[in-house]
């Protein structure tokens, strides 16, 4: 089973972009695990930076200093049959971990 990572930027007026990228899981990781080490390296158990974790910045074309923040959003970690979009989670992990950026093996 490959892994979805889901999140989404939320600006101050609560407008919202989602995004979401696949990851192999070549060593079977349980997503128990996955899910608790991705929650242990954000930032009050939800906000993280998404260039320090090397994903898509969802960002509004047009920054409004009154409602922009750097932070995004973690929504949730699950499984999926969908095709893999973006390199391996156990690398994706240490990544975090080490806050070493990410760079997704297509």
């Amino acid at each position: 089973m490959n892994i979805k990572f889901s999140y989404q930027y939320r600006d101050g007026a609560n407008y919202k972009n989602h995004h979401e990228v696949i990851f192999s899981n070549k060593i079977e990781l349980p997503i128990e695990e996955i899910k608790t080490r991705i929650l242990n390296r954000l930032i009050s158990t939800e906000f993280f930076y998404a260039d320090q974790f090397g994903l898509p910045d969802l960002h509004f074309d047009k920054w409004d200093n009154e409602i922009d923040h750097l932070w995004h959003e973690f929504i949730d970690v699950e499984e999926t049959n969908e095709m893999n979009t973006y390199g391996d989670v156990s690398d994706f992990l240490i990544m975090i971990e080490k806050k070493i950026k990410f760079q997704p093996q297509y």
